[in-house]
């Protein structure tokens, strides 16, 4: 669930005058905007209630783009335990500030364009592979891959490249990975890029994975209903987590395919035909649904579902930005909205006209913006 590997997307700034999104913060801001509605005030609980809610309508402006395509300078495997070893690349500045890209699913590894949303002049951009996912070694194992190996495997990364503090960035699955890790060594994280908030409740699973996102997609939800016998219906992620893991390899394989076609179908405001092919494609859909399964039916590994949300008094004053499509069907913005309403210290954006992917411009032009906005802290 999670960021997804998305296809083609523009990489330019866009030259025509668009509405911005809204964006959601709680003082006023310094410069008047040319265009504003009313604000309202929104009763948050008593402890976090600080302020009003400003909502407003931002003046239009060019949309950012990715930055330029460019090439590791420096990639290389870690080995993390006697089964896994980690691919990693670093780009940009070697001596700029470190920033690490954790990416989505979990199980769908890392996309050449990840890259693209620091500065390379300015950062020193950290992108890795995540255990049995990507360029990762083995494939779509699932043995000692649960939340809390991956946490400690962003910071055996950090010991590893020496650096002592670094910008978190992840959207989706990565989201939350930057939750749990930023949680666990707050110490070590010197600001927090989110996108796509998915927090691995009980009801954020059920919504996508047995009925919920079926009602929007449900051209698409029918191959992923085929897949499961009508008897095995009240229980879809169970029912693929018995095939998956099986031993009948053409099962497994077919029910991967359905589950990741599913969501590559879903992650797109405009459905995106190259990156439901990408997810369709053997090896990798079976390593994403694989991986993603397990952390599902395992409950993320958290010690309950309100874990990451209960622990961000740990990473409270940490400078945050936080980017939510209105239409994120994968991870819907009522996600976004219960981690904002804890946490109303970080800066939140909620993009009005785009979906799920980091790939869509509306969320590509935040997130460049908050890394640019972070680049000289």
């Amino acid at each position: 669930m999670k960021k997804r590997r998305g296809a083609q997307a523009e990489t330019t700034r866009t030259a025509a005058r668009r509405s911005a999104p809204v964006k959601i913060k709680r003082s006023t801001p310094t410069r008047k905007p040319r265009a504003r509605v009313a604000a309202r005030s929104v009763s948050l609980p008593k402890s976090t209630a600080r302020s009003a809610v400003s909502v407003r309508a931002a003046p239009a402006m060019s949309l950012r783009g990715l930055y330029p395509a460019i090439e590791p300078y420096r990639h290389g495997f870690h080995r993390v335990s006697e089964l896994h070893e980690l691919y990693y690349e670093e780009s940009g500045n070697p001596a700029g500030k470190p920033a690490i890209f954790l990416h989505g699913g979990p199980g769908a590894g890392s996309d050449r364009r990840a890259r693209q949303f620091f500065d390379p002049q300015h950062y020193r951009i950290v992108v890795f592979d995540q255990r049995g996912c990507g360029r990762s070694r083995p494939s779509a194992s699932l043995v000692e891959n649960t939340t809390w190996h991956l946490v400690a495997d962003i910071e055996r990364l950090r010991k590893h490249l020496g650096i002592e503090r670094w910008l978190v960035f992840g959207g989706s699955w990565g989201s939350t990975l930057g939750l749990a890790y930023s949680e666990a060594y707050p110490e070590r994280v010197s600001e927090i890029v989110l996108r796509g908030i998915f927090l691995l409740r009980y009801a954020e699973i059920r919504w996508f994975y047995q009925h919920g996102a079926s009602d929007i997609f449900p051209d698409h939800w029918e191959a992923y209903r085929d897949a499961i016998p009508v008897d095995q219906r009240d229980d879809y992620l169970n029912a693929y987590y018995r095939r998956l893991t099986g031993t009948d390899q053409r099962a497994a394989l077919a029910a991967a395919r359905a589950w990741s076609v599913w969501e590559a179908s879903t992650s797109f405001l405009r459905s995106n035909p190259d990156n439901i092919r990408k997810w369709g494609e053997d090896q990798f859909a079976l390593a994403v649904a694989r991986i993603e399964c397990h952390y599902f039916v395992n409950r993320g590994f958290l010690r309950s579902e309100t874990q990451l949300l209960d622990d961000v008094e740990r990473i409270r004053r940490i400078p945050t930005t936080i980017v939510q499509g209105r239409y994120d069907v994968v991870c819907p913005a009522t996600t976004a909205w219960d981690l904002h309403r804890v946490w109303p210290e970080a800066d939140f954006r909620l993009v009005p006209d785009a979906g799920h992917s980091a790939f869509e411009t509306g969320n590509i032009h935040e997130l460049v913006s908050a890394t640019d906005r972070y680049r000289s802290r």
